[in-house]
């Protein structure tokens, strides 16, 4: 079986392209879910890395499961009991939201075409999102009978709000670019011919910032969502004490009094 993933590096971007046009990029079996587990754990110990572009390869980001093999059991799930199915979930696609979701380095999900089901979840997991005018979503698990079992009934109401991901996982409907944009799904809608050059280009203005600045502040967002304000302000202290500390910090203060365009060093 060809690689789920193909994985490019660039200078501090790093983009990350489903490829399997041909199943519409399902996430449908544990290898891929290994690749992308993977990947993940490498950018974390990768300190060159300060951003990572998700897309998909062909017409569709993701479309998810492959119904073909839920009905016929040669995907992850399910499996022969209910027990092994359970299990089979959380070795398997759960794993993702994990490691893609923690992961500390700020991510982009270009969203070339429909993401659905499993696909508009995993697109909820990165940072940020910019989609083609040729997107559809839909959080469609319900049409066929099941849930989100990759956590999506915790990921989407923390980019729509609670009645919007309640209306979209209860009815499964399908919104196109527009509607996702004007819900807060997705923070912009380019021409799809452009898709991939506003990513690079949202991913340049990013990397363009102190690495460990950039992964501390992902970090402190992912903690303050389940903290109060009083604990977020301790962290905030102690990471901030670690900042003060960096060459890159002096670095970005010094070369802005000087006017000057400032040379990281990544230290």
């Amino acid at each position: 079986m060809k690689p789920f993933l193909d994985v490019q590096q660039d200078g501090a971007i790093l983009t990350l392209t489903m490829m399997r046009p041909e199943e519409r990029n399902a996430i449908s079996d544990v290898d891929a879910c290994n690749q992308v587990v993977e990947v993940c754990a490498d950018v974390a110990r990768n300190r060159d890395i300060s951003v990572v572009i998700l897309t998909g390869e062909g017409t569709s980001f993701s479309s998810g499961g492959n119904l073909k093999k839920m009905l016929d059991r040669s995907g992850f799930a399910p499996k022969e009991t209910p027990i092994e199915t359970r299990y089979s979930y959380i070795e398997s696609i759960q794993r993702i939201t994990l490691a893609l979701y923690d992961l500390e380095v700020p991510t982009i999900a270009a969203v070339n075409g429909p993401a659905i089901g499993a696909g508009l979840d995993l697109a909820t997991m990165c940072d940020i999102r910019i989609a083609s005018d040729k997107a559809i979503f839909a959080e469609s698990f319900v049409k066929v009978g099941i849930i989100p079992g990759d956590g999506g009934a915790w990921l989407l109401p923390r980019a729509v709000g609670a009645s919007k991901a309640a209306e979209l996982c209860f009815t499964g409907e399908m919104i196109d670019a527009a509607e996702a944009e004007r819900i807060g799904l997705v923070s912009r809608v380019v021409p799809h011919d452009d898709l991939m050059s506003a990513a690079r280009a949202l991913a340049e203005k990013i990397a363009a910032n102190p690495v460990h600045a950039l992964r501390l502040s992902k970090r402190l967002l992912r903690e303050g969502e389940n903290m109060n304000l009083s604990q977020v302000l301790q962290l905030s202290a102690a990471f901030q004490s670690l900042m003060h500390e960096t060459d890159d910090h002096r670095e970005a203060v010094t070369s802005f009094l000087e006017k000057r365009k400032p040379v990281f060093t990544r230290k």
